[in-house]
């Protein structure tokens, strides 16, 4: 992967730059949506392209690998050719889900022992087994198998925690180095800054991983219950030290307005299950607020659900046609209300990039985020 940096914003340490993957060119900033099992929940592969134009999806290894399972993946030719997107892939490592499920896994050296949450089986994920579940995957972009430290960790759990994803970061890179591609396209490799809220163990962790020379690098372990402030410091902290010339993602982040400062901070890449989770759950973000679609107010409101049209969907419906779907349960409501999210997060970047290229990005910035925070 070959990462082309257009332009940097001269206000902010936002910039604009081109990712080259053997499944096409991602323009970033970029937001991911997030197709946990092999699919954006909701949403039609079409509609992934024509409407919301994502230039990259993900995918995400803990579910794929227990459903349906490597051998189906591998039958298909990887996920490219198991659900049909011809763009980019990037899986995630299973680390998050992993060590989410604390009630079923136990963590030592080797790696982490979990039960599935389908069927109660025991499973083992060593960060060699990981970097092979990912190659059978195939996605273009994987990631390397960390511990996701809780966000109130004290200090000694989070130094403990960070070392071992740097050993477990060491076989992953001898282990991916050791074995190929299996579909006849290059993969690459991020590796996870992790530290907690901790800015000494983000800062060292930040050096090991800028020191492993990775395509790209990304910051783990952040939106997971520390202040807002606390993750915005700790993204400074990080990118102060992360090679410029190599694309930075931050994940599993977030609101809008934590896109808009992560991107002035010097974050290219993003993902979050907030635009489709929320929307199936009647929350409609728009550039003048957010929209919670079950209110009776918008019952007799017979407008476009967004008159600036990012999606074939918002001309189309209406806000109180969808007021009535989502009240009425049904599931054409929760697929508009995730394509227009989808489609909003899309503008939003595309956006920011443009700005950041005419260098007004922090003015743009500016007087947008008041509008992002009402409640219409």
């Amino acid at each position: 992967m070959k990462f082309d940096l257009v332009r940097d914003d001269p206000k902010s340490s936002a910039r604009a730059g081109i990712m080259h993957t053997a499944h096409g060119d991602i323009p970033t900033p970029i937001f991911m949506p997030v197709g946990t099992a092999g699919s954006v929940k909701a949403v039609h592969q079409r509609e992934l392209r024509e409407d919301i134009d994502a230039k990259i999806i993900l995918g995400n290894t803990y579910h794929l690998y227990l459903r349906p399972g490597l051998e189906i993946l591998q039958a298909a030719g990887g996920l490219h050719g198991f659900n049909g997107w011809e763009r980019p892939l990037l899986t995630d490592s299973g680390g998050f889900q992993v060590f989410s499920l604390a009630e079923n896994r136990k963590i030592k050296e080797e790696g982490c022992t979990f039960r599935s949450h389908i069927d109660g089986s025991k499973h083992l994920f060593t960060p060699e087994r990981v970097m092979d579940i990912q190659r059978v995957i195939g996605a273009d972009i994987i990631m390397a198998f960390d511990e996701c430290a809780p966000g109130e960790s004290d200090y000694r759990y989070a130094k403990k925690s960070m070392e071992l994803t740097h050993r477990w970061l060491d076989r992953c890179v001898q282990r991916f180095g050791e074995t190929e591609p299996l579909y006849g396209y290059e993969q690459c490799l991020f590796p996870i800054v992790q530290g907690c809220k901790y800015a000494d163990l983000r800062r060292q962790s930040a050096e090991y991983i800028a020191s492993k020379g990775a395509d790209g690098n990304a910051i783990g372990g952040l939106a997971v219950g520390e202040p807002t402030e606390v993750m915005y410091e700790m993204i400074e902290v990080v990118n102060a030290i992360l090679p410029k010339d190599r694309p930075r993602y931050l994940m599993g982040v977030g609101t809008p307005t934590n896109i808009l400062e992560g991107i002035e901070r010097g974050v290219d890449m993003f993902d979050c299950v907030m635009p489709t989770r929320n929307g199936r759950n009647g929350l409609l973000f728009t550039a003048h607020g957010t929209i919670n679609i079950k209110n009776k107010k918008w019952e007799d409101c017979f407008e476009p659900i967004d008159p600036e049209g990012r999606a074939e969907c918002d001309r189309v419906y209406t806000l109180a046609y969808l007021h009535h779907l989502i009240k009425a349960e049904e599931i054409l409501g929760l697929q508009i209300c995730s394509i227009h999210n989808l489609a909003f997060y899309l503008w939003l970047v595309r956006t920011a990039r443009e700005h950041i290229i005419e260098g007004d990005y922090c003015e743009w910035k500016s007087r947008l985020l008041p509008e992002l925070e009402k409640r219409l």
